[in-house]
């Protein structure tokens, strides 16, 4: 008897491998077989690894790159800044190759999607394979699937698809027996169950529950009255009961925010004016791009934490006339913002622009006195600035407010060229 018997849905969970390091191995074959790590903003940590730097020394995540730099180079180790426009454009090709497989996707984060597989009349372990396959065909990107009849099942065959050879990167609870599957979950520690962390865990130890096969096994109206209704939900998602569907529409934002770091410290106000004209342009892409409108901008600047001097954190919010998408009104009302927190004699170290109180167009508020001629005038030019943007690459047409000598930009000193958005950064062949 197969686990799927009390429940006929199967679901995948497809996961592609060391997301940030495959992406920047596909345009680089010549490192296929080579230790990859990826940097955080300004080049501070190792935020990513290839299976090849977990494989030699799996010490170098969130440690400071400039710590075991000379190490790592010393071990043949390549380093990346993040390059967060290749990785969103390859995770959209990855998203938009699974899409082929199946009615229903949920697109859980950047490097997973969940896939409703129920009533597939294959095999599924062959299914898999080829959607693997396909996958690596089409964008280069090495993935997982894992199968199971509740999400929860789905997400944990995944991580044994993983750290299972033999598995070949695709692993079926649903074809397995019950006490095939006992046994595998009996060698699991909870972690590898999806919600449970560290804190958790070491809760649920203390109750005697040490791996897998006994939190499954557990009684879920004890674990409910001393833990809560999400973990007995989670038990009954190892026994078989879905509890969790598919979520296919993406949340309502409720604020888009736009911030990051200084390359260097910065002390001008003209400087600071560039870098929030810049975050402000680019949270109102973000915000035309999910069709809502903002009612409230909020702008902050600080220095570092870590600094000699003492800690200097300002922010300020201002409500708009009427809810706006417009990039020249949002990016006046962060620059009077900026005007009114700024200090002198300060060495800023970060900016940041948030867009809050956020709906729909059809949600919107109109205001009484305004001109409908110039709201279609501004709508239509924010449509062809972002359609231009969109065609040749971000930031062909900006504010003049941006400036167009970045001083304060995010140190990127290993990054790698926009493969897939910019013409000029293709990849050519001799």
């Amino acid at each position: 008897m197969s686990f799927t018997s009390q429940n006929n849905r199967v679901y995948a969970l497809c996961d592609a491998n060391s997301f940030y390091a495959s992406c920047e191995k596909v345009f680089r074959p010549d490192l296929r077989d080579t230790p990859v790590v990826v940097l955080s903003n300004n080049d501070g940590c190792v935020i990513a690894q290839s299976k090849e730097a977990k494989a030699m020394l799996d010490l170098y995540m969130c440690r400071p790159w400039f710590e075991i730099e000379e190490e790592a180079k010393k071990l043949g180790v390549v380093a990346f800044s993040s390059n967060y426009e290749l990785y969103a454009n390859m995770s959209n090709r990855f998203m938009a190759t699974l899409r082929q497989f199946t009615p229903r996707q949920e697109v859980y984060s950047i490097d997973e999607s969940f896939l409703d597989l129920t009533g597939i009349k294959r095999d599924l372990v062959v299914y898999g394979q080829e959607i693997k396959d396909t996958v690596m065909q089409w964008t280069g990107l090495p993935i997982c699937v894992g199968m199971g009849s509740t999400k929860t099942l789905a997400k944990l065959a995944n991580h044994c698809a993983k750290k299972q050879p033999h598995m070949n990167g695709v692993c079926d609870f649903t074809s397995m027996s019950e006490a095939e599957l006992d046994g595998i979950m009996q060698q699991l520690p909870l972690s590898k169950v999806w919600g449970i962390g560290g804190k958790l865990e070491a809760k649920l130890n203390k109750v005697g529950v040490y791996d897998v096969l006994r939190l499954k096994r557990a009684n879920p109206k004890r674990i409910r009255d001393e833990f809560g209704l999400l973990l007995e939900r989670t038990i009954k998602e190892l026994n078989g009961e879905s509890w969790l569907g598919l979520d296919e529409t993406l949340a309502e934002a409720k604020q888009v925010m736009s911030s990051r770091s200084f390359g260097t410290r910065v002390t001008t106000l003209q400087d600071l004016e560039q870098a929030v004209s810049y975050h402000a342009t680019n949270a109102s892409e973000r915000l035309r791009k999910q069709g809502l409108y903002a009612n409230a901008v909020y702008v902050f600047i600080q220095n570092s934490p870590f600094d000699k001097t003492e800690y200097y954190g300002a922010s300020r919010v201002i409500a708009l006339s009427s809810a706006t998408d417009c990039t020249l009104q949002i990016a006046k009302a962060a620059l009077w913002l900026l005007k009114r927190i700024y200090k002198e004699g300060i060495y800023y170290q970060k900016a940041g622009v948030m867009l809050m109180e956020l709906v729909p167009e059809s949600g919107q508020q109109t205001d009484l006195f305004s001109n409908y001629a110039s709201d279609t005038k501004k709508s239509n030019l924010m449509a062809t600035l972002d359609s231009i943007n969109r065609k040749y690459s971000k930031g062909t047409i900006k504010l003049a407010s941006e400036g167009t000598e970045k001083a304060w930009a995010m140190r990127r000193g290993y990054k790698s060229p926009n493969y897939t958005g910019d013409w000029s950064e293709l990849p050519i062949t001799s």
